[in-house]
């Protein structure tokens, strides 16, 4: 280890900070591999075009980048909700079309944008609309983990009390104690489409918010989420969901069944891509 890798190779606190150091000071960089923009994808329509965007870290396997987040609060209930962005107009090619982003979220120095989660057929999904009507709770889903079925029936409003025993929650998979986590959807009310969301509270995203502009205004009470849909061909993984993950090390990450590929939790990076365009 140099005397400049401040933090040891197992140490989550060293993967925040290698991954994301600052939203300001990354603004103009893609912090993985696969931070190109991919070319085969075009750029003209509502929202479209090369979009930066904060994900957890896609570690191994064929998946091209990390999986996009999920800013998010809890309300004075204790309810979690994903924060949707500001929605305004704009001209793109000539049109006036709507987009949903907000610049400089919460003082972080990041634009937020709904073109984060435009991929995977995302974009035509009627949640994803910048005007869609939605109370922005995350909802539990039908799947999810043995606890959370105890605890929720199929669109019970995500509540943080729930996830008290996160310091220690276990299910058999990987470490114990890393985090508790939850599988849920996001503006799909009534929607046609669900977008697969999964929240995971740690120990460990609460001490990195502590010195981090993003993770401090993108998270709370150590609760972390993003849209879990896999880059690599739209499965929806999962985090200490698949008993065979360890025979690919990613019994402690976020696994996908699929095609075998792997994102860290932990270790949130800037990625830039070309968000497909919403139809009109």
């Amino acid at each position: 280890m140099s005397d400049s890798d401040k933090y040891p190779d197992d140490s989550g606190r060293r993967r925040f900070v290698k991954g994301v150091v600052g939203g300001a000071a990354l603004a103009g960089v893609g912090t993985t591999g696969a931070a190109a923009i991919n070319s085969a994808t075009t750029s003209p329509g509502a929202g479209g075009g090369p979009t930066q965007a904060y994900a957890i870290e896609n570690t191994a396997g064929p998946a091209p980048r990390g999986m996009p987040q999920i800013p998010i609060e809890i309300d004075s209930d204790g309810f979690i909700k994903g924060v949707w962005p500001e929605v305004k107009t704009v001209t793109q090619n000539g049109i006036d079309v709507k987009i949903a982003e907000t610049d400089d979220y919460k003082g972080s120095g990041v634009t937020y944008s709904s073109a984060w989660f435009q991929y995977c057929g995302v974009q035509s999904y009627g949640g994803l609309a910048p005007d869609y009507e939605s109370d922005n709770y995350f909802r539990a889903d039908s799947g999810g983990y043995d606890w959370q079925k105890d605890a929720y029936s199929a669109g019970d409003k995500l509540n943080i009390e729930d996830f008290g025993d996160y310091k220690e929650w276990g299910n058999g998979i990987g470490r114990d104690g890393l985090g508790k986590p939850a599988t849920g959807t996001w503006r799909s009310q009534d929607a046609e489409d669900t977008m697969p969301i999964q929240i995971l509270r740690s120990e460990r995203i609460e001490e990195a918010a502590q010195d981090n502009d993003w993770l401090a205004a993108s998270t709370d009470q150590g609760v972390i989420a993003w849209l879990n849909k896999c880059t690599h061909f739209c499965c929806v993984p999962g985090y200490k969901q698949a008993a065979d993950a360890a025979k690919f090390n990613a019994e402690d990450g976020v696994y996908c069944q699929c095609h075998q590929s792997v994102y860290d939790p932990f270790s949130i990076v800037q990625t830039l891509f070309t968000a497909l365009p919403r139809p009109e």
